[in-house]
């Protein structure tokens, strides 16, 4: 058989395949992890267990009466309380109505062969995933119960490959999160001849916000459960992300190339002789229908070697003098001066919301009645031209919730101004530093705004189009909205980094004394650590509700840091916490955000941890956090420098157990369960 035969076939052979996937979806689902709860269970022909199997039985005709299959989600519930059960599903968003119905019946029967006396299990198989308790799980995120898979082959240039999967996840959280079933797949070229491909979804009960909170919760986990493999995923109750090199979810339908053209060409001529055992297909066939093919590969190729050096330069550092062309694309988000006079009552001093360093901030109603907050840049603030510039094509790049939203600006003669969405609640330092005002932040909305903080920055580092450094991350640019969510603003700092540059240096030292990183104060030198330690004196702040800039303490520590690092040398943590929260915190949580802050400030940028691990941190108690080391600008006795210091330890009874390592052998897959 000639090569050029044998490449026929071969496409004719691939077509093939694509009807024996549709022919084999009807199988028993592709069973892939569960938990049996191990202290919840329920007595046998209890009132409980009657009120479950009324429930599992009933539930594919009840989901099937109210479209749950035609959706892919349903929840129900059984009994009254205290036997009460609650159960959902939720289908893999690309299933068709037959297959959710199957798997979701068959892990009816399954799930009691897998937890048979357990009130609170979850079954997850490739096509659905099952779960019932006898505690209220609708609209609620749970990660507690989390499973990491792994391909165990290794891609080829993992850091490239790690870069797409981010970016790539990332995306489909963002689509999910808008999606009505909360569902969204994703694909993009990884080489020029292989693809990846990326799933995101939510169980329908959840809101876009609490979403996305889990989304970006799982997706932060999937460096260190899954760096560098093939293929990753992880499953909790609430939402599932998933990589692989290969289709493993139904794509779109598209027409299919037919492929049978040389059947349906007309034989040759009677009089053309044909040689005694070869092919009937003439070569001037054979070779019409591979040149297209051919020169179709080769043009597409090209096309992807094209698109990919486009988005090279698209991805590459932005030159802060070439903002002036960003500018003309902006046009669109030009305000002129004379709108935004009238908008601020010609900045009022009763419209006066704060003043800042580079100018003052005023608020201001539209025509439209939208409220914004107007920040006029003074002429004789340390910000120029330049900065301005760089704020406004940075911040007009980026959308996420925890990020303040740049609705415009103004640039006419010697007035800069900038239009942001208007935050009700200020900024944290006007709660964080009062003592009348500290009280509305308890330990619940500290430990929210900490994640949140935590979640914007991960997306400037990792998730937004571009890497971007803040290098002024402070309590006076956390602004709070309405729900007391978060939001970073004042990008006049920030700079742009390609997406494989890792640090900069700069002449010009520009910040905010108490929150600059030692090598960025002292040598220039700044990365995503910097914003790393800023993070980290952040946090620390919002423990104690006191500011690292003015802190003194008689007792020998000049600083905040100082005195962390004390406490916790000491063994006494607890001792830094807001007197406030003394009736409201959780003692785990609190502790573990001190030793969190404590890691983020070490000297060396390299023992600081990347916020895709804080985030991990923050979401997940099984992660063990390292021991920090002391703090880079720690000021004390030389005596005290040569104590030795003393491991604090604490336990959570929730999170003790070890969780064995499994290995799925069938798909290659390797499983860690927490």
């Amino acid at each position: 058989m000639t090569p050029l035969i044998f490449f026929v076939l071969f496409l004719f052979v691939i077509y093939l395949s694509s009807f024996q996937f549709s022919f084999t979806a009807a199988a028993d689902p592709t069973y892939v992890y569960h938990f049996c709860s191990d202290t919840a269970n329920f007595t046998r022909n209890s009132t409980f267990e009657s009120n479950l199997n009324r429930l599992l039985t009933s539930l594919p005709t009840n989901a099937s009466r109210g479209n749950g299959f035609s959706r892919g989600f349903f929840n129900a519930t059984a009994g009254q309380d205290p036997n009460r059960v609650y159960s959902l599903f939720l289908c893999r968003g690309d299933q068709t109505t037959d297959i959710c119905q199957n798997c979701v019946t068959f892990a009816t029967r399954d799930v009691i062969r897998l937890c048979p006396v357990s009130k609170d299990p979850i079954v997850w198989y490739d096509e659905c995933l099952l779960r019932y308790s006898n505690k209220y799980i609708f609209s609620t995120i749970e990660t507690t119960r989390t499973v990491y898979l792994w391909n165990t082959q290794n891609a080829t240039d993992p850091v490239k490959f790690n870069d797409l999967v981010g970016s790539l996840m990332s995306e489909a959280a963002s689509q999910a999160v808008n999606d009505p079933k909360n569902f969204a797949t994703k694909m993009a070229n990884f080489t020029s001849f292989q693809n990846l491909y990326a799933l995101a979804q939510c169980t329908q009960d959840l809101s876009s916000s609490d979403c996305n909170k889990c989304l970006r919760g799982a997706i932060a986990q999937l460096p260190t459960c899954c760096g560098g493999k093939q293929g990753g995923r992880v499953l909790t109750p609430s939402c599932i992300v998933r990589y692989e090199l290969y289709p493993f979810y139904n794509e779109p339908a598209t027409p299919a190339p037919a492929p049978t053209p040389v059947l349906l060409s007309p034989p040759p001529p009677s009089s053309v002789i044909r040689p005694r055992g070869k092919s009937g297909i003439s070569s001037s066939t054979i070779i019409a229908i591979v040149a297209p093919i051919a020169v179709a590969a080769v043009l597409f190729v090209a096309c992807l070697c094209f698109l990919r050096r486009r988005a090279k330069k698209k991805y590459n550092a932005v030159p802060e003098e070439n903002a002036d062309n960003d500018l003309t694309i902006l046009e669109s988000l030009q305000f002129d001066f004379e709108t935004i006079e009238v908008a601020t009552n010609k900045f009022s001093t009763d419209n006066k919301l704060g003043e800042g360093g580079f100018g003052e901030v005023y608020k201001g109603v539209l025509p439209s009645g939208q409220e914004i907050a107007v920040k006029r840049l003074s002429a004789s603030s340390g910000q120029g031209a330049q900065e301005f510039k760089n704020e406004v094509v940075l911040v007009a790049k980026l959308q996420h919730r925890n990020l303040v939203r740049l609705l415009g600006f103004c640039l006419e003669g010697e007035e800069k101004i900038l239009v942001y969405e208007f935050v009700p609640n200020k900024s944290l330092d006007y709660f964080l530093y009062d003592p009348e005002k500290q009280g509305q932040l308890d330990w619940s909305r500290r430990y929210k705004i900490i994640g949140g903080i935590a979640r914007g920055i991960l997306y400037l580092h990792e998730d937004s189009r571009l890497r971007i450094i803040h290098r002024d991350l402070k309590a006076s640019n956390i602004l709070l909205d309405a729900e007391m969510n978060p939001k970073i603003s004042d990008f006049g700092m920030a700079r742009i980094f390609g997406v494989d540059q890792t640090q900069g240096n700069t002449s010009r030292i520009a910040g905010t004394f108490g929150y600059m990183a030692p090598e960025y104060a002292m040598h220039g030198q700044f990365s995503v650590k910097s914003d790393v330690y800023g993070f980290g004196v952040l946090v620390l702040e919002i423990i104690t509700g006191k500011k690292n800039s003015s802190f003194y303490q008689t007792d020998g520590a000049r600083d905040l840091l100082s005195y962390a690092w004390k406490q916790w040398r000491d063994g006494t943590p607890l001792q830094l916490l807001d007197p406030n929260l003394t009736d409201s915190h959780s003692r785990n949580e609190v502790i573990r955000c001190i030793q969190l802050g404590l890691l983020c400030v070490q000297e060396d940028p390299a023992e600081r941890p990347s916020m895709a691990t804080i985030v991990l941190m923050l979401n997940s108690y099984s992660v063990t956090l390292p021991s920090p080391q002391q703090p880079a600008f720690f000021i004390g006795s030389r005596t005290e420098r040569s104590l030795p210091t003393k491991e604090f330890e604490f336990s959570d009874k929730s999170t003790n157990k070890s969780m064995p390592w499994s290995v799925d052998e069938a798909s290659i897959t390797e499983v860690y369960p927490r």
